[in-house]
């Protein structure tokens, strides 16, 4: 059986620095009044900054897998600014901001056309298999910094 591209998981791809993963309101998404539930964005950008990972070039299953160390969400400030509705067509866009030695700083924004919808600043802490920090490896260090705006 050969396989199509219909076969394959979406993949969003970087844009300059900007991460862009794309995603549709649906029905699952929204409470009674068919409006996205506020909790389901953290969801909408954890699927992004996860795609944004991959196309990094970090291998975070691999890593895991392996017995090695996993991202965590360690901390998250958001502004809820217009709602999203059943439907509607979003765009998560990510930004790497900063990198230190255990984490990851990404400010993402989801859009509906060019309105954004929420904005949030979320930091990623690299942990060992038991919750405690550790030093992320270097090579991820080094790919996290050549799509980030540090330095920039």
């Amino acid at each position: 059986m050969t396989s199509s591209p219909l076969d394959q998981p979406y993949r969003g791809g970087f844009v300059g620095l900007e991460h862009h993963f794309a995603l549709t309101v649906y029905f699952e998404d929204t409470d009674t009044a068919g409006i996205v539930y506020y909790a389901n964005y953290l969801k909408f950008m954890e699927r992004a900054r996860s795609d944004m990972i991959r196309a990094a070039g970090v291998d975070q299953a691999s890593a895991h897998h392996a017995g090695g160390g996993a991202y965590a969400v360690a901390d998250v400030a958001i502004r809820y600014l217009k709602p999203a509705r059943l439907g509607d067509d979003l765009v998560v866009l990510s930004i790497v901001e900063q990198v230190r030695a255990v984490s990851v700083l990404s400010h993402q924004r989801v859009m509906r056309g060019t309105e954004v919808l929420t904005d949030a600043r979320v930091t990623a802490a690299f942990l060992t298999a038991d919750g405690r920090p550790q030093r992320q490896p270097k090579a991820w260090v080094e790919r996290f910094k050549a799509v980030s705006t540090q330095g920039q």
